[in-house]
């Protein structure tokens, strides 16, 4: 009997999160919006976004002329929260649709090259700018904001 409820046990803690959280991106050709959040080691913050503006940023805007992305907003919080929930910087991306938001842009590495001809010192920046980030996380957000009557 023991070793039954051990066995059932991640299930009855699994079961009643089913049915709980946003509903599901539309579908479809409609757009699909991905919240990137950025939390960066203490006193790398202005570090981190010059080489987040100098090296990446430019790549994105690339991809909204291309229409694969709608829009990109960057936004650092006003104030400070707790260290669990800190974050430095949360991009906002509006892709096209959701097949373009979860599948490899085949012009990337194209235009990463003509973006920053020097690679060596494209690479170089880009590992920095990672080495000084202490967590990110993709979040697939989903408006639910009631349509007007």
């Amino acid at each position: 009997m023991k070793k039954v409820l051990i066995a059932l046990l991640p299930l009855m803690f699994a079961m009643p999160l089913a049915g709980q959280g946003a509903p599901p991106q539309t579908a479809g050709n409609q757009p699909y919006t991905i919240e990137y959040y950025y939390k960066v080691q203490w006193g790398h913050q202005q570090e981190f976004l010059q080489l987040f503006l100098k090296n990446h940023y430019p790549l994105l805007q690339k991809i909204v002329e291309s229409g694969r992305m709608l829009s990109v907003k960057i936004e650092s919080p006003a104030y400070h929260t707790t260290e669990d929930g800190r974050w430095d910087y949360r991009v906002t991306i509006k892709f096209k649709n959701s097949t373009v938001a979860t599948t490899a842009n085949p012009e990337e590495e194209a235009l990463i090259k003509q973006l920053w001809p020097d690679q060596e010192t494209y690479k170089s920046e880009e590992r920095r700018r990672f080495e000084i980030l202490l967590a990110h996380w993709d979040l697939p957000v989903t408006e639910i904001t009631p349509g007007k009557k």
